[in-house]
């Protein structure tokens, strides 16, 4: 199915995991080059819509309302208020966000007028190789400013989830930046410095407390006050396995867990911290370990909490459950199309990956019924501490549950998922 947008093929696929691909077109003559990289991909809060980077300064932003019939066959009705739009950026764009992002509460009551009023104007940041981010209106399609302060490439964009039009970017500069872009004519930042190299990811925290950071090669996972903008402790690994390099990172729904994506001289492997108190609960080894130099490039968790994405270099997608199950779901090996980025539909049974060649896959997931007492965990650790928990007169089974301490360690061999017919 082609879409009205010359620069996109729509391609259905009767693969039980891949439900829908986007291929952007390129010039014969750029084609295989570098520079077409789909380094970013994210929905609107509401996925309404979707924007990805198709590489060469180009990001597009497509309407996406998918209905799913009861075979779970996906169908692709564009609405005719809803147009696909091309924003030429000029630059190689390496990151991208909507905003802003409700709180929790605010998307499930939407009552807060204020959020009402700043939603009604959503808005696209994109940052691109020059350093500047770029600020767009959705609705348009046309650019709004820029902000300016970075001296690197700002590898990673996030609007923190409380309705606010404030942003959170890090860079190749080896700093963190806070924007508001509320403040009209005042483009200024708040500065977080402290890393030793490039910064390649960050996440802020549910309740807006926290951002986490993780240094490229300085080996560094920090984990800075959101409030205070003042620098709070960086997380060790242990004796065994010392951090050569670290990829990603990402905060649990609830916030009770932070999960980091981090290779030593054995290979590639997932730890998950609590960042309350800087313990390191848990390791999904087998994930990456078992591939050798197998690069993680993106880890996502899901906008219920039970599941973790994780994109490499060899497989679009693998998803775990932080449970006793492992992993559930891994697609098949595949080189000439390198994953480099994953993102959840929040609406969740869908989550989108981008590749090497500038296209992104859609992927339906596992759909889990959350039970009562994971419901129960995350209410709880949405606005409580660890310590706070753990001052609570609880038997030890239940606080042990409530911080996270039961997930068991991933060493064990997991079974063969690579065949299309188990995604």
């Amino acid at each position: 199915m082609c879409s009205s947008d010359e620069n996109i093929q729509r391609i259905r696929s009767d693969s039980e995991g891949l439900i829908l691909e986007l291929k952007s077109t390129h010039p014969t003559s750029l084609e295989g080059r570098a520079g077409c990289e789909t380094w970013s991909v994210d929905f609107s809060h509401d996925g309404s819509w979707f924007a990805w980077t198709v590489g060469h300064g180009i990001v597009l932003v497509v309407a996406w309302p998918p209905r799913y019939d009861r075979v779970k066959k996906v169908e692709i009705t564009p609405e005719s208020h809803q147009q696909d739009k091309t924003l030429k950026c000029g630059q190689t764009v390496w990151g991208l966000a909507f905003g802003p992002r409700p709180s929790k509460k605010q998307a499930l009551e939407d009552k807060t007028a204020s959020f009402r009023r700043e939603s009604s104007r959503l808005v696209l940041a994109t940052g691109l190789e020059n350093g500047v981010i770029k600020i767009w209106d959705v609705a348009t399609g046309q650019p709004q400013f820029d902000l300016k302060g970075h001296e690197g490439v700002p590898r990673e964009l996030v609007f923190t989830p409380n309705g606010k039009l404030t942003l959170v970017s890090s860079s190749r500069d080896k700093t963190l930046r806070i924007w508001d872009l509320t403040l009209k004519g005042k483009k200024e930042s708040q500065v977080l410095s402290g890393h030793k190299d490039w910064i390649s990811c960050c996440s802020v925290s549910p309740d807006c407390s926290m951002i986490a950071s993780v240094g490229r090669f300085d080996r560094m996972v920090c984990l800075w006050s959101l409030r205070s903008y003042t620098f709070i402790r960086n997380l060790k690994g242990n004796n065994l396995k010392t951090f050569y390099l670290l990829a990603s990172c990402d905060f649990s729904p609830d916030g009770a867990l932070l999960a980091t994506a981090a290779f030593s001289g054995s290979g590639w492997w997932i730890d998950l911290w609590d960042p309350y108190t800087a313990e390191k609960l848990a390791s999904l080894v087998d994930c990456c370990e078992m591939y050798g130099q197998n690069q993680i490039s993106s880890l996502r968790f899901s906008l219920d909490g039970l599941h973790l994405a994780i994109v490499t270099e060899e497989r679009a997608l693998q998803l775990w459950e932080l449970g006793q199950r492992g992993m559930v779901m891994q697609t098949k090996v595949d080189r000439t199309s390198n994953g480099l980025c994953c993102n959840f539909h929040p609406h969740g049974g869908v989550v989108a990956t981008g590749t090497r060649d500038g296209h992104v896959r859609f992927w339906k997931v596992p759909r889990s019924m959350s039970s009562l007492s994971h419901l129960c965990r995350a209410a709880i650790r949405l606005s409580v501490s660890t310590q706070q928990v753990e001052a609570l007169p609880l038997p030890q089974r239940i606080l042990e549950f409530l911080t996270y301490r039961n997930i068991p360690e991933y060493s064990e061999a997991q079974p063969d998922l690579s065949t299309d017919e188990e995604l």
